[in-house]
């Protein structure tokens, strides 16, 4: 048997060890760590009875990975980070298990629900506590330029516990979450614009914990907010209404300040998540294991109220009807423009 399970999950590439021998499992994991991610030095208290999982997906200007492990320490000194640096700040969201970072004369023990950021080009060490249980965490991974914050004041943030509950972090861990969870469902274009909307995400929520959020450009806040607009959009759109006065509403907003936002953008706030459930549905159209669902039941999971709206709103986007558009696809004749 390989020592590696190399699954595509969707735009998940994963490796695990389950394919390996247990009294390799550790090596075999730390081997792939250093080599894949960046150089550490790991070490546990069972290496007899590690188990770990790790999968990455790129997504424009970055990459965004994802751990599932027991308990271990990860320490990254000044000679490994000569040996290799990837020059990332990593934004971790903590799903489950307990963990503790010191960094830049810094520490927190954080837990599930919590954010924490650190810098790969400076010495770390971090402790998952072993009675935290298994540790799975979803991370960031932001290349030093694409955060438009002084790095001599992010150092200020490096680990520290974000509480992950409230404000601008708390819509930051809902998109970290839904990408972990959902990420394989998503169609090959839209990866780029993920990244895009995790960059100014995460921008926000580490200007608000730096009181820096006046410094941001007003383009730049201007593009948080939108971001922030769309992504409220993606994580509703099985809502029947999610009226402009309820999106304006939800970001302290006018209705009119919604729609000058979204002038610039090709299109109304209303044609946005029409578009948007269209895609979702036809995507779900085309999916062999949800053959079976009844096309009412995938319009009405995407928020349409009712099958004669939705098959003439389909009919006026891609030219056939949701059922001619599920025949082709079982058939194998329809293609995907590029």
């Amino acid at each position: 048997m390989p020592k590696s399970s190399n699954r595509g999950r969707g735009m998940w590439h994963v490796v695990s060890s389950c394919g390996v021998p247990a009294g390799e499992r550790f090596d075999w994991y730390a081997d792939i760590i250093s080599r894949e991610v960046m150089p550490a030095a790991l070490s546990s208290e069972r290496p007899a009875e590690f188990q770990g999982e790790a999968a990455v997906v790129d997504l424009g200007p970055l990459r965004a990975s994802k751990f599932s492990l027991s308990p271990l320490r990860s320490r990254r000194t000044p000679a490994l980070i000569r040996r290799g640096d990837p020059e990332q700040y990593q934004l971790a969201l903590l799903r489950t298990g307990v963990t503790s970072m010191s960094q830049h004369r810094n520490e927190c023990t954080v837990g599930a629900g919590d954010l924490m950021l650190w810098d790969t080009s400076l010495p770390s060490d971090n402790a998952m506590l072993a009675d935290g249980g298994r540790v799975r965490a979803t991370i960031l991974m932001l290349p030093r330029d694409v955060l438009p914050l002084r790095p001599e004041r992010l150092e200020r943030l490096l680990a520290r516990r974000i509480p992950g509950d409230r404000g601008i972090a708390a819509i930051l861990a809902s998109f970290m979450t839904a990408l972990e969870d959902h990420a394989a469902e998503c169609e090959p274009q839209e990866p780029a614009r993920l990244g895009a909307v995790a960059v100014d995400l995460a921008t926000a929520c580490l200007a608000q914990h730096l009181d820096a959020a006046d410094r941001i450009p007003s383009e730049a806040r201007t593009e948080v907010l939108l971001r922030r607009i769309h992504a409220f959009i993606e994580h509703n759109l099985g809502d029947p209404e999610p009226a402009p006065p309820a999106i304006a509403a939800r970001h302290t907003i006018s209705v009119r300040g919604l729609h000058q936002l979204f002038q610039g953008q090709g299109e109304s706030v209303r044609a946005r998540i029409r578009r948007r459930r269209l895609e979702r549905c036809r995507a779900d159209l085309g999916r062999p294991e949800l053959a079976t669902h009844r096309v009412q039941s995938i319009a009405a999971r995407w928020g349409f109220s009712g099958p004669v709206v939705f098959s003439r709103s389909f009919r006026e986007a891609y030219g056939l009807t949701p059922t001619e558009y599920r025949a082709l696809c079982a058939t194998g004749t329809h293609r995907e423009s590029a």
